[in-house]
């Protein structure tokens, strides 16, 4: 639903008109300032602008035409409906005299693929390309240069038709650039994928990862196998929130028909975007089981699975019916797609029904394959899948890409790696010569929250990663040398979809991340600059009013870092926001306001409160900040580590523990330490000597995340700077059991009062997760959010 139908009858209608008529370019004094995201690689401006009107003449040069004038048309069509101009496209013949107030597109060899020249002056505007790509993206810039109602289906009357006088000279800085969309845990229409595929045209985005199977649901018709959509496509429940043992009792489901597959893939070779199609294997295969038990290890019965996570039963590559299955379904994809890729999965595959099966282990005996110090036979045996895949594919003229774990074992001779756990297996892959696509979890998995006012969210897997961080990635790691480098490809941003339930949320949590992954991707790293790329965000946002898209406001709201400088008590508070509009706070529990005290200096806490903040910005309602401190003898004292925390999980560092705030359930937001390799070992400077009795550490369990408590707490004393420390109480604490719930606990080490200056923690964690987890044997992480002392 674009903004005329829906966002202003929100509206005055001269609020409306005025959002309607934004554009990217403002002038500030004698400058010209454009936001125009991505950030184009060279972009010059000048005094003027072109101005539309109805004799602007289109102008498509023979050599784009067969490929380019569709392009150009539809440009003409939506221009046409928003400003009544009525102009029209043709051919360019170079052998007459073109009238001025023209708009020329022009072949120019030169040119790389994808990329384009713009030159708009005041009596005509080029643009130069050498391929439909590249036309496609300078009318995307086009558009953001005219009223953000070219977005839309409202004609706006009082808009200016103009385009700004400038020089654009810009390409992509990576030939792939990706998102991933999960429909296999919760199904979204061909509707909502084609407003989706928008978004990617609006962004230069060129490719959409289209996960279409999973343990949780089959969503793509195939023909000769019905029975995955008739029973695959459908779970009979569903996981509560998370709660892993409690279900709900709807069935779920949908698919996309044949048809649908061939409508969507259209919709977006007219935007330039190819559709990879994910068909996961040989693991997350429970709704293919479902439907033909006879391809697992055990013939079943098996169930589409209504919990998330990882499921023991995958196909069996022992019988040769799953490779008759497998190669008869890649074929009828095939059909539908014709993308120079087809996604094979590889991820997260167990292996313990091959351990146990005869006809796989057959299979590992007579293809020879053996284990070795880093793997098991049977990773040796996923490889073999892998590369038979692989085979079949390349001789129907298409490679594979697979996730990083198709690392593990044997890489498959000319398959392309999506790296997500981290950019270490890019790296391995780069450097072993491989094609290397990087979607880092820790950056770009846009399922995890984008804010860390987590409690106020819709419900997310976990993480954390806001806007910010998804722009800060730099997809080429440094450790590369030159040639290695040059197999980074692309990068990705990923949202599955566990928790998100509807195309508002769909959209919600895409927004407004998408943009930054957008200059990840097209713009070059001396052009990307956070504070300019804030700046054009406005711009944007007013572009997403005018599709009808849903988008986190919460870049609106006020972000907070908080420091311990001393151990004079004190908890030092900085408040920020977005284009820094004015904040009022309150410390008393009551609801800021305009007339609240204006915040201009960081606040220091120094006692138990509530602080309440808000920002002052003209039509955008935004939440309340709001954090509760509780003082304790620690809080507000300075924090020593002497075990380095996970690096990944270190944040501010020791003054987490002593900042009286106490994290919720999610252990990314920067609230809580992780500790995984070394015990949690710190030392407090109480500040002055005080009577102390107790230590309390908070901590988080989230068993299936290998978070477990704490095993042991030690704590020594010391009454002088100088002094040594001597032990006062220890407290062990048994491994958790089968029936831990997840969730936030206390855990305390108690000991006879004594006077001390000092105080040394010691907390060691679950060094060996025990024989009833799935991950038995391996270490537990321990995160801690709060050292309490009394």
């Amino acid at each position: 639903m674009s903004l005329s139908k829906h966002f202003c009858g929100l509206l005055s209608a001269s609020l409306c008109t005025l959002l309607l008529s934004m554009t990217a370019c403002q002038e500030k004094g004698n400058n010209k300032q454009c936001s125009l995201i991505p950030q184009p690689n060279e972009l010059k401006t000048s005094s003027g602008h072109f101005t539309l009107n109805p004799s602007t003449g289109f102008y498509v040069s023979p050599e784009l035409s067969e490929s380019s004038a569709p392009i150009v048309d539809s440009f003409c069509q939506e221009l046409n409906k928003v400003s009544g101009l009525q102009v029209i496209s043709q051919p360019l013949n170079n052998t007459e005299t073109l009238p001025k107030q023209s708009i020329i597109f022009k072949a120019n060899a030169e040119i790389i693929p994808e990329g384009y020249e713009l030159n708009i002056q005041p009596d005509g505007v080029t643009i130069q390309a050498s391929d439909r790509s590249g036309v496609f993206y300078a009318i995307q810039t086009l558009k953001q240069l005219l009223p953000t109602a070219i977005y839309g289906n409202q004609a706006v009357s009082d808009a200016q038709w103009t385009l700004p006088c400038m020089e654009i000279k810009d390409a992509p800085r990576f030939g792939y650039r990706g998102l991933h969309i999960d429909v296999a845990r919760h199904f979204f229409p061909k509707e909502e994928m084609k407003k989706i595929l928008d978004l990617m045209a609006l962004h230069k985005q060129n490719t959409l990862h289209w996960h279409l199977t999973d343990d949780q649901g089959w969503r793509i018709e195939i023909k000769k196998y019905p029975r995955l959509t008739e029973i695959g496509s459908i779970r009979n429940k569903t996981m509560i929130r998370k709660e892993w043992d409690n279900y709900d009792t709807t069935p779920y489901g949908g698919f996309y028909t044949q048809e649908d597959i061939k409508e969507v893939v259209k919709y977006a070779q007219e935007r330039c975007i190819d559709v990879i199609p994910e068909i996961d294997l040989p693991g997350h295969m429970m709704a293919a089981l479902a439907a033909y038990p006879y391809l697992g290890c055990t013939g079943g019965p098996y169930e589409v699975s209504g919990q998330w996570g990882v499921r023991d039963d995958v196909l069996c590559p022992g019988k040769e019916t799953t490779f008759t299955f497998i190669e008869d379904v890649l074929t009828e994809v095939m059909e539908l797609f014709p993308s120079e890729y087809i996604h094979i999965g590889g991820d997260e595959c167990p292996k313990i029904r091959w351990e146990n099966c005869p006809k796989c282990q057959a299979r590992i005996k007579a293809e020879g394959l053996k284990a070795n110090e880093k793997h098991k036979a049977e990773f040796f045996l996923q490889s073999y899948v892998t590369a038979r895949v692989e085979k079949f594919l390349n001789d129907h003229g298409r490679k594979i890409i697979g996730w990083d774990e198709i690392l593990e074992g044997e890489l498959a001779p000319n398959a392309t790696v999506m790296s997500w756990r981290g950019m270490d297996g890019g790296i391995e892959a780069a450097r072993l010569q491989h094609p290397v696509i990087m979607t880092p979890n820790n950056y770009v998995y846009l399922d995890y929250y984008p804010t860390m006012n987590t409690q106020d969210e819709p419900l997310a897997i976990g993480g954390y990663n806001p806007l910010e961080k998804v722009y800060s990635l730099e997809p080429v790691p440094a450790v590369l040398n030159e040639q290695e480098r040059a197999y980074i490809i692309g990068a990705q941003g990923n949202l599955w979809t566990e928790y998100i339930v509807s195309n508002e949320h769909l959209e919600y949590m895409l927004l407004p991340r998408l943009a930054a992954l957008s200059e990840v991707q097209w713009t070059q790293p001396e052009n990307k600059n956070w504070e300019r790329f804030l700046g054009s965000l406005d711009h944007i946002l007013a572009i997403y009013n005018v599709m009808g898209v849903n988008y986190g406001k919460h870049i609106y709201e006020i972000a907070a870092k908080y420091g311990v400088p001393s151990s004079d008590g004190t908890v030092v508070v900085t408040l920020s926001t977005m284009g820094d509009a004015p904040i009022y706070y309150t410390l008393d529990g009551t609801e800021p306001t305009e007339h609240s005290t204006r915040y201009t200096s960081p606040i220091k806490i120094t006692e138990n409160c509530i602080l309440q903040a808000t920002a002052k910005r003209e039509n955008v309602k935004i939440r309340t900040f709001k954090k509760e401190f509780k003082f304790n003898k620690a809080t507000g004292k300075l924090a020593t580590l002497n075990t380095a925390p996970t690096e990944k999980y270190t944040f501010a560092g020791a003054s987490i523990l002593t900042d009286g705030l106490r994290g919720d359930f999610n252990y990314s937001t920067g609230y809580w330490l992780g500790f995984l390799d070394e015990p949690m070992d710190i030392t407090i400077d109480l500040g002055k000597t005080t009577p102390v009795s107790s230590v309390k550490i908070g901590a988080m369990i989230q068993v299936g995340e290998y978070i477990f408590p704490p095993t042991k707490i030690t704590v020594w004393t010391a009454t002088g700077k100088e002094d040594e420390f001597v032990k006062q109480g220890e407290t062990v604490i048994p491994v958790a059991s089968a029936d831990i719930k997840d969730g936030l606990a206390d855990y305390s080490c108690q000991f006879k009062e004594v006077e001390a200056n000092r105080i040394r923690i010691l907390v060691d964690t679950t060094s060996s997760i025990p024989d009833w987890h799935g991950a038995r044997t391996e270490k537990g992480h321990l995160f801690v959010d709060e050292v309490i002392v009394e």
